[in-house]
C-alpha cells in the first residue's frame, strides 16, 4: 500500500519543496513554509482531474471585431460601496473583501444581502464559520431578518455548487474563503492548495453564471489576506477594510478593482444597526478639530473622485535624547523626513534637536504630494506655538529647494473648503491660473514655503526668515 508523504508551501507564493527552509526560496518570505501531507497517487486521481481546468477551445479574435457589450451593474443599496466597487456590482464578478476580524465584514456584506434581496434579486450566504442560527441573529440584530434571503451554512465546495445550482442566485457571498474546501483533495481547509482550488472553482461558477461572488478573507497579522498571494490575483476586486475596532468609523478601500477605480474611499460608522454610511465625511473628520490650538492645519485630500478635508496635526518638543525622534502615523516617515530638512535648510527653522510627531486624525492616510505644504505648516505652528486660522486651509508640494508645486484638480479641492466655510486657502501660485475662484473665498498662491508661512502668519512678515 502506498504511504502518504509529507511536503512543505509557502502560504504566501505556494512554492513546495520536499524540505523545511526558513525561508522562501521563491517569494523570500520567512517562516511561511508549512507542513502539509500529499496523499497516495491512487488517491490523488480526482485531485489531478480537478487540476485541469476544462478549456473552450476559443478561437482568437481582432479586437476591433469584438462585440462591444456593457458592463451590467446592480446597485447594493448602500451608496459608499457602489463608489468603491465603480458604480455598483458587476455581474459575473469575484470580489475579495478583507479585514482586521470586527471590523465589519460580515456586517456588511449581510446588509448587501438585505438590500439586494429587497430589490428582487436571489441572494445566497454561504458561511463556513457561523450556523444559520448565528446569522439569523445578526439579520435580526441589523433589522434585516425578514429580508428573504437564502442562508447555507456548509463549508465543503461540492455541496455549495449544488445549492448554487438549485437556486442560480444572483449575488452570492462565502464567509470565509479560507474555511471551504474540497473532500477531493488531501490538505486541511485553509491550506494553500484548498484556498486556491476553492477560489478557482468559485472564479469558474462566476463567470459561468454570471453570479457576483464576494468572498471574505483572513488577514495576517501583517495585514495582508491570509493564503497565497494568487489569491488576489484570481479575483476582479479587492476591497480592504482599514480602521480601528475601538473607533467609530471604517474605511473601505479597493486596492484592485478591473471594473473601476482603485483611488475611490467608502467611509462608514459601525454601530448597532450595522455598519452606517458617512455622506459628509469631510465633516465627519473636522467635527473634533482644536480650532485654537498649535500645529492643527487643514487641507484638502483627493481620494478618487471625492475631495475631503483633513486636519493634518504635529507636535514639536525639545528631545531629551541624543537623536530626536521622528513618529508619522497616516504619512510616509521618509517624507516626513525630507520636510523637516527643507524646513531647516529652506526656511530656517532649527529641527536637529526637537521631537516631531505627526498625527492624520480620524484613521486618514495621505499618500499624495499635495499634502506636503500642510505638514510643514502644521510642524512649524507647533514649533512657533502659533495656531493658524480656524478658517484657513492648505494645499500644495513641496521640492527640495522649498518651491511650492502645482497640484490637480485644485478647483474641486476648493469648492469642498468653500463647502464646510473655510473662506482662506493657500494653493501653489501655478495653479492660480484660469482658476474660477468661489465667491466669499480668498484664495492665495504661494511660490516657496517661506512666503506660505509668512501668509499663515508663523514669521513676522511673509518671506521672512527665523
Amino acid at each position: 500500500m502506498a504511504k502518504s508523504k509529507t511536503n512543505y508551501v509557502c502560504s504566501q507564493c505556494g512554492y513546495e519543496t520536499p524540505r523545511w527552509m526558513g525561508k522562501c526560496p521563491d517569494c523570500g518570505s520567512w517562516n511561511t513554509l508549512e507542513e502539509q501531507e500529499i496523499a497516495p497517487p491512487a488517491l490523488r486521481a480526482d485531485e489531478k482531474k480537478l487540476k485541469r481546468a476544462p478549456g473552450s477551445d476559443a478561437e482568437a479574435l481582432r479586437v476591433d471585431a469584438i462585440p462591444d457589450e456593457g458592463t451590467a451593474r446592480r446597485s447594493s443599496g448602500i451608496a459608499e460601496l457602489d463608489r468603491v466597487l465603480g458604480g455598483g456590482v458587476v455581474d459575473g464578478s469575484l470580489v475579495l473583501v478583507g479585514g482586521d476580524p470586527g471590523i465589519g465584514k460580515s456586517t456588511l456584506l449581510t446588509q448587501l444581502c438585505a438590500n439586494m434581496a429587497r430589490d428582487g434579486a436571489s441572494v445566497l450566504y454561504v458561511s463556513g464559520e457561523e450556523s444559520a442560527r448565528q446569522i439569523k441573529m445578526r439579520a435580526k440584530r441589523l433589522g434585516v431578518s425578514d429580508a428573504g434571503f437564502f442562508v447555507l451554512s456548509e463549508n465543503d465546495m461540492n455541496t455549495v455548487e449544488k445549492r448554487m445550482a438549485e437556486l442560480s442566485p444572483t449575488v452570492m457571498v462565502v464567509d470565509s474563503i479560507q474555511t471551504m474546501y474540497l473532500p477531493e483533495m488531501a490538505s486541511a481547509p485553509g491550506s494553500v492548495s484548498q484556498v486556491r482550488e476553492s477560489a478557482s472553482m468559485l472564479m469558474r461558477l462566476a463567470k459561468v453564471s454570471g453570479c457576483s461572488v464576494f468572498l471574505v478573507g483572513h488577514v495576517t497579522k501583517e495585514g495582508s489576506i491570509a493564503g497565497p498571494r494568487i489569491l488576489e490575483h484570481m479575483v476582479d476586486a479587492v476591497l480592504y477594510f482599514e480602521g480601528d475596532r475601538q473607533h467609530q468609523y471604517r474605511l473601505l478601500r479597493a486596492v484592485k478593482n478591473r471594473f473601476g477605480s482603485v483611488n475611490e474611499l467608502g467611509m462608514f460608522e459601525m454601530s448597532d444597526r450595522g455598519m452606517l454610511e458617512v455622506e459628509n465625511a469631510s465633516e465627519a473628520l473636522l467635527s473634533e478639530r482644536a480650532h485654537d490650538a498649535s500645529g492643527s492645519v487643514v487641507m484638502c485630500a483627493m481620494e478618487g473622485s471625492r475631495p475631503l478635508l483633513t486636519d493634518v496635526q504635529a507636535l514639536v518638543s525639545a528631545t531629551v535624547f541624543g537623536n530626536p525622534r521622528r513618529m508619522a502615523s497616516g504619512v510616509d516617515q521618509g517624507r516626513l523626513a525630507l520636510l523637516l530638512a527643507v524646513l531647516e535648510k529652506r526656511v530656517g527653522l532649527r529641527m536637529y534637536d526637537q521631537d516631531v510627531y505627526i498625527n492624520i486624525a480620524g484613521g486618514m492616510t495621505l499618500t499624495e504630494p499635495a499634502a506636503d505644504l500642510a505638514l510643514c505648516a502644521a510642524v512649524a505652528s507647533s514649533f512657533r506655538n502659533r495656531a493658524v486660522g480656524g478658517k484657513w486651509a492648505v494645499m500644495g508640494e513641496v521640492g527640495l529647494a522649498g518651491e511650492v508645486r502645482a497640484v490637480a484638480q485644485v478647483e474641486r479641492r476648493i469648492l469642498e473648503c468653500a463647502r464646510l466655510g473655510f473662506d482662506h486657502v493657500i494653493i501653489p501660485r501655478a495653479n492660480l491660473r484660469g482658476l474660477r475662484i468661489p465667491e466669499g473665498v480668498t484664495v492665495i498662491g504661494t511660490e516657496t514655503v517661506s512666503q506660505a508661512m509668512g501668509e499663515l502668519g508663523l514669521f513676522g512678515k511673509a518671506g521672512a526668515g527665523e
